[in-house]
């Protein structure tokens, strides 16, 4: 035995050699706890009694780990449940009786196959998702760059712009005034009578150009300042965009659990009213709900209609009112007008109380059946609302951003904090099939005065008496009564309303 091999230590020799010549071991029996070397393997691998009894295994140091601790025998299977090696004893006895065990080749084989399937499915999965931290970081980079660069670009443009015709502008006042001076220098300089008024006439319209030149900071007054204004307006609204487009970016590439790049724009949703109380009214271009509170009571149901879309994901902002009760959410499209008897689920508020509404089938029904033909209910469930830091409870969100998972059958609501910042309120998981879910408002009370009392409504005068009156309502949202008059007691009626927003698309 050469002197490398008895120095390594990895090396497992056999048990049975004598000191001098020990040689290097073949195989380890589990049972007798020794190893051997090929010639002292011979009688276990020729003695049909050892062969049967005494398993055998690569060269191991065993130290005593043949044995079950608690039993004291041979340690022979393995429990595919619990992980871990078993004697007989505790196959039989112990907790172990009932689950899944193996003897120790045929758990090594039935594991050896199991990890290669993990293994292989992990590399599908990789391959068919084609994502990597590597290429998403390269992908991230590239678009920031290009970001970075508009925005370099936009900044440059919007630079010189500025500078360039103040430039111009500064020179061509400086001309005015020096060609002035020098037109008064070269007059005052000449000593013949005829000529001096032969040259007077130009000199004074140099002074008067010199006497209008505007010596302000600033270009002079005229259309050109108000075009170069104007386009300069345009390109700071572009240059801002770009600015928030690549803040955005860097904040949702380093932390994208709490900020998120706005996916649609604001162009791309509108509301659709399926109930609008006589108080209530919309902006022109449908983005802004208004309510006149002395009109009535506060009372709409309306659809969020043209959300631009990304596959398999939808979302959508809203600003709300703190003064007023709000559900925001999904909801069955054609029971939009009463959504007890649909889907519903959404997130709700009444005074500062948070709740959310899911939608619950009986054990027996089938959640792909028709909605008119499943028993279903709606639960309601309170939330306590706690935000970033946890510690106690927070005030209502007066900004709700919505995230629907259609690929997840996921509903996530989040509280907007800052221009891109958010924080999670709550998520629904929606057990759903076949169902046509749309983004719903309601704000107010369920109960709503009948839509068709309009345009007479009646009020009541804090000393009791109520009051029938005709009432206008305009196009841009605003109402107005068509009569003014006094109550008995001295209280004035029939006074212009004051309507304000509730509610809009952010």
């Amino acid at each position: 035995m050469s002197d490398s091999t008895q120095k390594d230590p990895q090396v497992i020799f056999c048990d049975v050699c004598t000191d001098e010549d020990r040689k290097p071991a073949r195989k380890t029996c589990m049972k007798c706890e020794i190893s051997m070397c090929i010639q002292h393997l011979q009688i276990h691998l020729t003695t049909p009694v050892l062969i049967q009894t005494h398993p055998l295994t690569e060269p191991m140091a065993l130290c005593g780990t043949t044995k079950c601790p608690q039993h004291g025998k041979l340690l022979e299977y393995y429990c595919l449940d619990d992980r871990t090696c078993l004697c007989v004893s505790c196959a039989i006895e112990d907790q172990h009786r009932l689950h899944n065990m193996k003897t120790f080749s045929t758990a090594h084989k039935e594991l050896m196959e199991k990890l290669s399937a993990e293994q292989q499915a992990l590399l599908v999965k990789t391959d068919d998702e084609n994502v990597s931290l590597e290429k998403w970081e390269k992908s991230e980079r590239e678009k920031l760059g290009r970001c970075s660069v508009r925005l370099i670009e936009a900044v440059t443009n919007l630079r010189d712009i500025a500078l360039t015709s103040v430039q111009s502008s500064v020179s061509a006042r400086m001309v005015s005034m020096k060609t002035s001076k020098s037109s008064m220098q070269a007059a005052q300089e000449e000593k013949d009578t005829f000529r001096f008024l032969q040259m007077y006439s130009q000199v004074h319209q140099d002074m008067e150009k010199a006497k209008a030149v505007d010596l302000r900071k600033g270009l002079e007054p005229g259309s050109d300042r108000d075009k170069l204004v104007e386009e300069m307006r345009k390109g700071g609204e572009k240059m801002t965009e770009q600015a928030d487009q690549l803040w955005c970016s860097l904040l949702t590439l380093v932390d994208p659990d709490n900020h998120q790049e706005l996916i649609c724009s604001d162009s791309d949703l509108i509301f659709d009213p399926q109930v609008l109380g006589p108080c209530m009214s919309l902006s022109e271009n449908k983005k802004m709900v208004f309510y006149n509170s002395w009109m009535g009571q506060c009372s709409a149901t309306l659809l969020i209609s043209s959300i631009k879309s990304v596959p398999n994901f939808q979302s959508w902002v809203i600003g709300l009112s703190e003064d007023y009760d709000w559900t925001i959410g999904l909801c069955d499209k054609q029971f939009a007008k009463n959504l007890k008897d649909g889907n519903v689920f959404g997130l709700c508020c009444k005074g500062d109380q948070l709740s959310f509404l899911t939608t619950e089938y009986d054990d027996c029904s089938d959640a792909s059946m028709p909605p008119t033909k499943k028993p279903c209910r709606i639960s309601s469930k309170t939330i306590e609302y706690r935000g970033k830091n946890g510690d106690e409870a927070v005030s209502r969100p007066e900004t709700v951003e919505v995230f629907w998972n259609l690929a997840a059958s996921s509903l996530s609501f989040f509280s907007r904090t800052g221009q891109h910042q958010r924080e999670e309120v709550l998520t629904i998981k929606m057990n759903l099939k076949n169902s046509d879910l749309v983004a719903f408002v309601q704000l107010g009370k369920e109960n709503a005065p009948n839509s068709s009392d309009w345009p007479h409504q009646q009020w009541r005068c804090s000393c009791g008496q109520v009051h029938s009156r005709r009432i206008n309502r305009y196009a841009n949202g605003m109402c107005q009564y068509s009569q003014r008059g006094n109550c008995s007691c001295g209280a004035i009626i029939g006074d212009a309303c004051i309507t304000k927003i509730i509610c809009a698309l952010v």
